[in-house]
């Protein structure tokens, strides 16, 4: 009756346990394996330590790389990205800088200028992948080259 009774409590165990792992979110998952794997790591080291194979014990300790890789994503997305670098404050674009910035050289036209603000944008663009401050200079510098004509 005891086995019954411990096999139907392993049973609602598991099915609590699939429940939760439905329901549960592919970052979740990742984090308890994580966690999983890390503990069976220091299990693994702390049994071997006791039966006096130290060096082996080493080995059980690289369980704890994905918990280590995580905390170190969750530290680098704490500090937030890396800031770009600081608009001059005051001093409007020359030509000269907008022409660099697209790539262009003097003399140029209207088309060209479009052109290469086009090449630029694709790559460039905030929801293609690319940079806003990039983008934003882009911008700038067309709207400075065209404002000149």
């Amino acid at each position: 009756m005891l086995m019954l009774a411990a096999g139907l409590g392993m049973l609602a165990a598991l099915l609590f346990a699939a429940r939760a792992f439905s329901r549960a979110s592919v970052a979740g998952i990742k984090a308890l394996l994580a966690w999983v794997a890390a503990l069976a790591g220091l299990s693994l080291a702390a049994l071997l330590l006791l039966t006096g194979r130290g060096p082996a014990a080493l080995s059980g300790l690289v369980l704890f790389g994905p918990l280590i890789w995580n905390w170190w994503k969750q530290y680098a997305a704490a500090r937030g990205p890396a800031s770009p670098p600081p608009a001059r404050r005051g001093t409007a674009m020359g030509r000269a800088e907008a022409l660099q910035i697209l790539g262009l050289s003097d003399p140029v036209s209207d088309s060209d200028v479009r052109a290469a603000w086009v090449r630029l944008m694709r790559v460039a663009h905030p929801d293609g992948g690319g940079s806003d401050w990039i983008a934003a200079r882009v911008n700038q510098a067309k709207d400075v080259l065209l404002g000149h004509r």
